[in-house]
């Protein structure tokens, strides 16, 4: 894994620009920001471009000449990443909220990014998965410094259409995919892995880590937690007590805390298959009977069931999921599919009424849910950590085969 330190040529930028300067660029965007953006002049959208490299003198991070510099790892390409440093994150909204980080999950994805098993172009600021400290906020955001929260990794508003209606991951009032450290989106948001982020619409976004949780527990209820939560938990709301198979593999965080929360949330039966036996004896811990999947073997299915959870993200993972399923079973499929098509037994799902569902987690939706399960000691997303680095070693760490890696700052 290449890793090294690098200034960036914002960095160097910064330190030709005057205190003076910036400080008088920094009280025309902001005290004007709001009256520009309603007016819809197209100078605030040139001030609001150039505002990261007009800011005052701030104590976050370390500082080069008279500006404020923070770290970052930045993905650069598979196997290589590099910290760099970079102008810190500073309020640009009423709604706005920083925070450092305090606890970082590597999520599934990650892993595949960073060996280069699925194709992400660098150059982008890495890692999605956080609990933080809100070390400053805007006089709307509704949170307050020195606050511990939970950053779901997905950019959502709160208020669109989609939001309402729970969809967070496709939140109108941002870019498609607009999210924390995945690269891919029009808007750069940072990630999680540096001295600190600036949240948007952190009034809506940010939910408050409840008191007694770790926040090393909590760290992938950004992302993966809420993804597996979403796979097991309306189901079971429709159907209680029902029986719940989990086909793992290369989600494979997600997979277990799909079975946790099915045995938290009181089903009926949690059958986990995977061909890694470590990852079968985590969902043991987590409360789930557990067996090899074996389907280079010519398995088929040995009982049906009520809810069926695809994380392997293999087509013939996927057949055997859906040949698992009982008449009126519910499918979701939380792996993600890479292949320009996929096959899939349609007539044996159509005979059977199989309802299938398969997207991006709307984990800003679950967060709560997640939370309050946590909360009352029936989730234990800690079982499923396997090793806790720190960020130093975070690049030489990102290959690490196993399901959940957790960072905390140096």
């Amino acid at each position: 894994m290449a890793i090294r330190s690098s200034r960036s040529r914002g960095s160097s930028m910064l330190c030709e620009n005057s205190h003076l300067f910036c400080n008088i660029a920094h009280l025309i965007i902001y005290r004007n920001a709001e009256h520009w953006r309603a007016e819809g002049k197209f100078v605030y959208a040139v001030f609001y471009a150039l505002a990261p490299y007009l800011q005052p003198v701030s104590c976050l991070g370390h500082h080069e000449g008279r500006h404020s510099i923070m770290r970052q790892l930045t993905f650069i390409r598979p196997n290589c990443f590099e910290w760099h440093d970079v102008p810190a994150p500073k309020i640009q909204s009423e709604t706005d909220a920083i925070v450092r980080p305090l606890a970082v999950a590597r999520c599934d994805l990650d892993l595949y990014i960073a060996t280069g098993a699925v194709p992400f172009p660098g150059p982008f600021a890495f890692g999605h998965e956080m609990v933080g400290e809100v070390i400053d906020a805007g006089s709307r955001a509704n949170v307050t410094p020195g606050q511990h929260v939970v950053v779901p990794f997905q950019i959502s508003c709160g208020s669109c259409t989609s939001c309402r209606r729970g969809f967070t991951a496709s939140c109108e009032a941002v870019p498609a995919y607009s999210s924390f450290g995945l690269g891919g989106g029009r808007v750069e948001y940072g990630g999680a892995l540096s001295d600190a982020i600036r949240v948007p619409f952190a009034d809506f976004m940010l939910v408050p880590l409840p008191h007694g949780i770790d926040p090393l527990t909590a760290a992938s209820a950004a992302d993966n937690i809420p993804d597996g939560w979403r796979a097991v938990a309306p189901q079971l709301a429709q159907y209680p007590a029902a029986t719940v198979l989990i086909v793992g593999g290369l989600a494979q965080s997600v997979g277990l805390y799909a079975a946790g929360a099915a045995v938290a949330l009181g089903a009926g039966r949690v059958l986990y298959l995977d061909d890694n036996r470590a990852n079968c004896e985590l969902a043991k811990q987590m409360g789930a009977a557990a067996e090899p999947l074996n389907l280079g073997q010519g398995r088929e299915p040995d009982e049906l069931f009520e809810i069926v959870v695809e994380a392997a993200g293999s087509p013939d993972a996927l057949a055997f999921a859906m040949r698992s399923c009982r008449p009126n079973a519910i499918l979701t499929s939380v792996a993600m599919h890479f292949g320009s098509t996929t096959p899939v037994p349609l007539m044996q799902a159509y005979y059977r009424g199989l309802t299938f569902h398969t997207s991006r987690a709307s984990a800003r939706n679950w967060l709560p849910d997640v939370l309050g399960c946590m909360a009352c000691g029936k989730l234990h997303p800690e079982h499923i950590t396997h090793k806790i680095v720190p960020f130093a070693q975070a690049a030489d760490a990102m290959t690490d085969s196993g399901p959940k890696l957790v960072f905390t700052p140096d």
